[in-house]
C-alpha cells in the first residue's frame, strides 16, 4: 500500500469530537476514495460508504433527499444493520459533487451529530460556487495531490529515518555526499517518469514497465481532458482547448497562457476565459501560477490577473506527453533534451501540494523568475529560481530582483542539478531533490518554513 501523508490529518480529524466534516477535494485518481476507506475502515467497527455517482447513474435513492431523516431512510436502505452511534458508525459519502444539494446537507447532519462522516468529490469548488447555501462553520475541506516527491521515495522503500536525515541535511544546508546525491538525483529522475498518480506508481512498482506506466497516465489525461469539459456544455470546447495547450505553452519560453491562442481569433483578451480558467484549476487538474511585476509581501497583494501559467497537476502526465517511451531522455541527463518544462512542473506541484500559493516575477523590463512566495516570518517574498542544465549560476533576472531594496528580499533559491549547497550572497544554490522540504505548514508542532 502507498504511504499518503495526508493519512495522518484524516485520522487526527476523525479521531477528534470535531463539528465539522471533513471534505476531501482533488483531482479525480489521486487516491481520494481508496485512503478514506482505508483509514475509516481501520478506526470504525461500522464503516459506511455511498458513491453518488454511482447513485446518480442508478437507483437514485438520494436525488431527491431533502431532509435529515431522508438521508438517514435512504442509507438505512444500503447499511440499515452498520447503522448504530457516532462513536463507532462512520458514513462516507463519495462524490459527494454528483449530488450538489448533498453539499448543504452537510451542515444538518453535522448539526445532527448521529454519525460520524466523512465526505470526498472531485469539481468542488466549481460545485461550491454554484450551491446556493454553502455550509460554512460545518465542513473542513481540504485538497488531496497526487503522491509528491517525499511520498514516491517511501513507495520505492525509503524509510522514516532517512528521510528525517535528509530534512536535517536540508534545514542545516549541508551537501549530501556524491553516492547519495546520485540515488537521489536517480529517483528524482525516475519521479519525472513516472509522476505520483497513484496506478502509475503501483504499475511502476510492480512492472517497471514504461509502457504500463505510460498507457495509464494518458487514459487518466484523457480522462482528466473529457471530464472537465462535459460539465459546462457551453464552454466544454474552451476548456477543452486551454487543457490541450498546456504542454505545448510549457515549451514556449513564456510558458504563460496566450489568450488569442485559445481560439485563434483575434482581440479575445484574458478575461474573456476567466470563467474556463477557474474551471481548471478548481477541477485540481491544472495547477495555477499568477504573475507579480512588483513582489511586496504578501504577494496576493500585487498579483496580475491577466497573466497566468498553468502546469499539469501531475509530471509523469506531462514527461508522457513530451517524451513518451523515451525514458533515456530523462534518465541520462541528456545535454541535448531541455528538461526545464518539467523541472518547472514538478517544483510547482509540489510547492503547492506544501501549502504555497504560487506567483511568478513577470518585468517586461527586466525578465522573469519562474516563482515567488510568500515568507511568513521574515514578512517578505522570496524568489526561486529553477535550472535543469549547466547554466543554473545564470540569473539575470533574479540578481536584478534579489538587489533592488525596495523589496526587501531577504534570500532566494536556485534549485539544480548540483549536489554541493552554495551560496552567492542572498542566493542559495540547492539540489532540485531538496524542494520536498519547503514546507508552508507547521509539522509535528514546528514551523518549517524554509529555515
Amino acid at each position: 500500500m502507498l504511504y499518503r501523508k495526508i493519512e495522518v490529518l484524516i485520522k487526527e480529524h476523525l479521531r477528534t469530537d470535531s463539528k465539522r466534516i471533513l471534505l476531501i477535494d482533488g483531482a479525480r485518481q489521486v487516491g481520494k476514495t481508496f485512503i478514506i476507506r482505508y483509514v475509516g475502515q481501520q478506526l470504525f467497527e461500522n464503516f459506511i460508504e455511498i458513491n453518488m455517482a454511482e447513485d446518480s447513474l442508478g437507483d437514485q435513492l438520494f436525488a431527491k433527499v431533502k431532509t435529515v431523516e431522508d438521508f438517514y431512510l435512504q442509507v438505512s436502505m444500503i447499511a440499515g444493520r452498520k447503522m448504530d452511534k457516532k462513536e463507532n458508525t462512520l458514513i462516507f459519502i463519495d462524490e459527494i459533487q454528483a449530488y450538489p444539494h448533498l453539499l448543504t446537507m452537510l451542515k444538518f447532519l453535522a448539526q445532527d451529530d448521529r454519525f460520524t462522516y466523512i465526505a470526498s468529490g472531485s469539481l468542488l469548488g466549481v460545485t461550491l460556487s454554484h450551491t446556493p447555501s454553502i455550509p460554512m462553520g460545518s465542513i473542513r475541506k481540504v485538497r488531496m495531490f497526487p503522491l509528491d516527491f517525499e511520498e514516491f521515495l517511501y513507495a520505492n522503500g525509503m524509510n522514516q529515518f532517512v528521510i528525517d536525515s535528509l530534512r536535517s541535511k536540508f534545514e542545516k544546508r549541508e551537501s549530501l555526499d556524491e553516492n547519495l546525491h546520485n540515488k537521489m538525483m536517480d529517483f528524482f529522475r525516475k519521479y519525472l517518469l513516472v509522476g505520483g498518480l497513484p496506478d502509475a506508481v503501483n504499475a511502476y512498482l510492480e512492472t517497471q514497465n514504461i509502457q504500463r506506466v505510460r498507457d495509464i497516465q494518458s487514459e487518466i489525461h484523457e480522462y482528466y481532458a473529457a471530464d472537465a469539459s462535459r460539465y459546462d456544455q457551453e464552454r466544454k470546447l474552451k476548456i477543452r482547448r486551454i487543457y490541450d495547450l498546456i504542454p505545448s505553452n510549457m515549451e514556449n519560453k513564456k510558458k504563460r497562457i496566450v489568450a488569442k491562442r485559445i481560439e485563434e481569433k483575434k482581440g479575445k483578451t484574458f478575461s474573456d476565459y476567466q470563467d474556463e480558467f477557474e474551471y481548471l484549476i478548481s477541477a485540481g487538474i491544472v495547477l495555477n501560477v499568477q504573475a507579480i511585476s512588483d513582489p511586496h509581501f504578501p504577494l496576493i497583494e500585487s498579483q496580475d490577473k491577466n497573466l497566468l501559467k498553468l502546469y499539469l497537476n501531475d509530471v509523469g502526465i506531462l514527461s508522457g506527453i513530451l517524451y513518451g517511451n523515451n525514458i533515456r531522455a530523462i534518465l541520462d541527463d541528456n545535454c541535448s533534451i531541455n528538461l526545464g518544462s518539467v523541472y518547472e512542473s514538478v517544483v510547482a506541484s509540489e510547492l503547492i501540494a506544501h501549502g504555497y500559493k504560487l506567483f511568478y516575477y513577470d518585468n517586461r523590463s527586466k525578465g522573469e523568475v519562474d516563482y515567488l512566495i510568500d515568507d511568513f516570518a521574515s514578512l517578505s517574498a522570496v524568489p526561486i529560481e529553477v535550472k535543469s542544465g549547466k547554466d543554473y549560476t545564470i540569473h539575470s533576472a533574479l540578481n536584478t530582483l534579489v538587489t533592488n531594496k525596495d523589496y526587501h528580499i531577504e534570500k532566494a533559491f536556485v534549485l539544480c542539478n548540483q549536489r554541493q549547497i552554495t551560496h552567492k550572497g542572498k542566493i542559495t544554490y540547492l539540489p532540485i531533490y531538496f524542494v520536498m522540504f519547503f514546507q508552508n505548514r507547521p509539522r509535528d508542532e514546528a514551523d518549517l518554513l524554509i529555515p
